[in-house]
């Protein structure tokens, strides 16, 4: 089942392979090392629900048959991972970027224009932290970020999907100078570490059983991704790329979003910096 989810998600065959090359080989590459992950997580969850039953009798490993996942798992995994493929593929198109920001601390933000997603935003920049603490910080600790983020009212992990993939409910903050006003966003989000980086791919998502909210515009995500890579000469420093792609819904006017959108990102880097800053000062 697995290694079919794998051609699924990535929507290739063995053959194509040969043809890939940069960012897209590697996202094949990281999501068949995860799913080989996956299938150990499956091994363990069985294993832990054997022993609750026998609590002396610990089956070995032989003889653990890997329970299947459930149908709205592998979807959720097969969200986040296609939405990953596809913000990879965005990024490695390297043709149309226009430069749209240059800051002094090296952040740097280009947009271009994709046929189905429109206007998208990519940040680059170099981080004073490790892959790990930002994999932290962004991935496993979520639904802290409201504590350094004041863009970010609340985010909330509605679902754990294996070890990799969760679904999130956030709600933007209504603060002064937002431009596009409060959203919240309903989201599933995938993580693959390889080595010295990690990837963070996301999307919107539908739920019959959390539709919604009145009072509020629901936002769509993506196809988006963070990559982050530890550089060569300094493990204490990572090159952070972060994809924007999002529809604000709402009746607002282009130009409004496209303004507000890439000050997000420069925003939350910004806030983004104070926590590492804080945290190095507190370790």
């Amino acid at each position: 089942m697995l290694p079919a989810v794998v051609k699924l998600c990535c929507g290739i065959s063995y053959p194509h392979l040969r043809s890939l090359a940069g960012l897209q080989r590697t996202a094949v590459a990281v999501i068949g090392q995860e799913l080989t992950h996956l299938q150990r997580w499956v091994q363990v969850q069985h294993q832990k629900r054997t022993h609750a039953g026998l609590k002396y009798n610990v089956p070995k490993p032989e003889d653990i048959t890997p329970v299947p996942l459930k149908e709205d798992q592998l979807f959720y995994i097969q969200q986040g991972q296609e939405a990953m493929r596809k913000a990879l593929c965005m990024l490695e198109d390297t043709q149309g970027w226009k430069v749209e920001i240059t800051e002094s601390e090296g952040d740097v933000i280009c947009s271009k224009v994709v046929p189905g997603a429109g206007k998208v935003f990519r940040l680059e920049t170099v981080l004073e932290s490790s892959v790990d603490e930002l994999y932290d910080l962004l991935f496993v600790r979520v639904e802290e970020m409201h504590q350094w983020n004041p863009s970010v009212e609340h985010i909330k992990v509605l679902k754990h999907v294996g070890p990799e993939t969760i679904v999130t409910h956030e709600v933007s903050a209504s603060t002064g100078g937002n431009l596009i006003g409060q959203r919240d966003f309903l989201s599933v989000r995938h993580s693959c570490k390889q080595k010295s980086s990690v990837y963070l791919g996301g999307a919107a998502i539908q739920l019959e059983s959390f539709p919604p909210q009145a009072g509020f515009v629901r936002a769509e995500d993506g196809p988006t991704c963070i990559i982050i890579q530890a550089l060569d000469e300094d493990t204490g420093k990572s090159r952070f790329t972060w994809l924007l792609n999002i529809d604000v819904k709402g009746w607002l006017p282009k130009s409004i979003v496209n303004q507000a959108l890439p000050r997000a990102q420069l925003d939350f880097t910004r806030h983004l910096r104070r926590r590492l800053t804080a945290n190095a000062t507190l370790g």
